[in-house]
């Protein structure tokens, strides 16, 4: 069955289509890093209480599967607006006001997202030569994930400012 428009909605925009893109590439994302997770997980399990071999490389290895499910996915909600939000405040008070109540939240999200970006990156790269304990991998590689997650929350979060300024303010406002 088909979906329909409301008949008020706008066609989407070239720049709302590839932010879905993306919103939906890292849903996908933090999917296979869960399933990944999940296998991992088992493989220690069975290595551990089946073969009596514990492999050394899955807890970091998890770890940096848990960062990129939960940054990923944090990101992705940002873009489907599962967030805070003053929708009630928002819906009770003037346009002008409540222009600016509709303003807050993408900002205060942008705010956090570039601050995880940045420091996360900074985080990243300090520990770049440091190799971990159990795997081959940098001991900063768990701030990747979350530097990334943290520069599309931005992105994410500007783009509903933007769309929030230009949409028509809500209609049971006085």
């Amino acid at each position: 069955m088909l979906e329909s428009k409301p008949a008020h909605s706008l066609p989407a925009s070239a720049l709302q289509r590839w932010a879905e893109a993306l919103s939906q590439l890292s849903i996908g994302i933090a999917a296979a890093a869960l399933l990944a997770l999940v296998v991992v997980q088992g493989w220690q399990v069975i290595a551990r209480y089946v073969l009596n071999d514990s492999p050394s490389w899955t807890e970091p290895v998890t770890l940096l599967l848990l960062s990129t499910a939960m940054s990923m996915g944090a990101a992705a909600g940002v873009h489907t607006k599962r967030h805070f939000g003053f929708y009630l405040l928002a819906n009770s008070v003037g346009h002008t006001t409540q222009r600016v109540l509709q303003a807050i939240p993408p900002l205060v999200i942008a705010a956090i997202g570039a601050t995880i970006a940045w420091w996360g990156w900074i985080l990243l790269v300090d520990g770049l030569d440091i190799p971990t304990a159990g795997a081959n991998l940098p001991q900063s590689i768990n701030y990747l994930p979350l530097s990334i997650g943290g520069g599309l929350m931005v992105v994410f979060a500007l783009l509903q400012l933007v769309e929030g300024l230009h949409a028509p303010v809500t209609e049971g406002a006085p």
